[in-house]
């Protein structure tokens, strides 16, 4: 799938079964740095977190890295100081085999949450990892992330700067468990630019809040959700920062594909079948416009209802009018798509069958005019169906 895709220079990744899983699936993968990175990441909000989200704000200290090793298939959260002890030792033996301090490694985990990891599997797999990471094996890497994914996830975008090419490339993955307050549940950018730590931590937030700040799947905040960025300088050009020429081509195509990838995790939501966009604009700020979009893109009854193909604009008000965003319902309108359903906070003559064919489609949109402002948001999300109960039984 991505055999004629090619790693920023100076990477390498891998990605192989370690026996995590069961049926011989992908479990661990691996994405190294020739040289050491600047490093950049964002992490969960969530007050649980994982063991691994704690060692990499830790490690984050340290300003660079040589490499992120991962697990899937297990979480390590909520497994107490062994689990820490796990994370650590992840690190460490990443760190032996490379030659370089174990706080130049970022460790990450995700899967089911409660279990200890096996390190009797994922010490030797790290040592496996090793043995075949001499090489670029993407697809592998990206399939050794996946869960509950149904196809991996990469992104990627090349650009000029000081007339060299300069690729950045991202991996994802993500179907449940994501409305995420700081990124989505893990996702690798890797860039051969030089570019300032600082400056790598600014876009990345940047990029975050503009991408998986934007989605939500079914509303729930994940223990382990985590974006790392490593930028190693091996395009040979100047270091980059805020000042620079060059800068905002960079952020713009960081943003890209991150943006990307976001939108490649909603159209894999777990059980789902239809894309929705959902556009606030007229709230009194941007804040309210995100509080009513995420009320509408999060309500049950909305995803059930897209899931049987049903517009019910009831179901929409609804969620606006308790969305603590300021909300005058004699106001309102709601399109779906160009087909506009209420005007003034009461439905119009437009027949039921029109908004039918717009939620028949695969992707569609719900545009909302509160008129009371400037302020506009968008969320990206998915509708609910019963595979996605089938999905999250165990």
């Amino acid at each position: 799938m991505y055999s004629n895709l090619h790693m920023p220079k100076g990477f390498k990744c891998a990605g192989i079964s370690a026996g995590i899983k069961s049926g011989g699936a992908k479990d661990m993968a691996l994405i190294l740095s020739d040289e050491p990175a600047s490093a950049a990441g964002v992490f969960t909000q969530n007050q649980v977190c994982a063991a691994p989200v704690k060692i990499c704000r830790e490690h984050l200290n340290h300003g660079v890295a040589r490499a992120i090793v991962m697990n899937s298939g297990i979480a390590n959260a909520c497994t107490g100081s062994a689990g820490m002890v796990a994370a650590r030792d992840m690190a460490a033996e990443t760190a032996r085999i490379i030659g370089c301090e174990p706080q130049e490694i970022f460790v990450c985990s995700t899967g089911r949450i409660g279990p200890q990891l096996p390190l009797e599997k994922i010490v030797p797999g790290i040592g496996n990892l090793f043995d075949v990471a001499l090489g670029e094996h993407i697809h592998e890497t990206a399939e050794a992330m996946m869960t509950t994914d149904t196809r991996p996830k990469v992104s990627v975008a090349d650009m000029q700067i000081e007339g060299k090419t300069v690729r950045i490339l991202g991996f994802a993955k993500g179907a449940g468990m994501i409305e995420p307050n700081m990124a989505t549940m893990l996702s690798f950018i890797t860039t051969d630019a030089a570019v300032e730590p600082h400056a790598l931590q600014a876009a990345l937030k940047k990029a975050v809040d503009s991408s998986f700040n934007r989605i939500s799947i079914d509303g729930d905040q994940s223990t382990n959700d985590t974006v790392l960025a490593l930028a190693n300088g091996a395009a040979n050009i100047k270091p980059l920062n805020e000042t620079s020429k060059e800068w905002e081509t960079f952020v713009h195509a960081l943003g890209n594909v991150c943006h990307e990838l976001a939108m490649m995790i909603v159209h894999d939501g777990e059980g789902a079948d239809k894309f929705v966009a959902v556009n606030v604009v007229g709230a009194q700020s941007d804040a309210e416009a995100d509080l009513a979009a995420r009320a509408v893109a999060n309500s049950l009854l909305n995803k059930t209802a897209w899931a049987g193909e049903y517009p019910n604009w009831g179901r929409v008000m609804d969620s606006i009018g308790y969305s603590k965003a300021r909300v005058d319902e004699t106001l309102v309108s709601i399109h779906y798509d160009d087909q506009q359903a209420v005007a003034n906070g009461m439905r119009t003559k437009i027949a039921q069958e029109e908004l039918i064919k717009v939620v028949s489609q695969t992707d569609f949109a719900i545009n909302i005019d509160l008129h009371l402002g400037e302020g506009k948001a968008t969320v990206y999300t998915c509708n609910c169906t019963e595979e996605y109960v089938r999905i999250n039984v165990e």
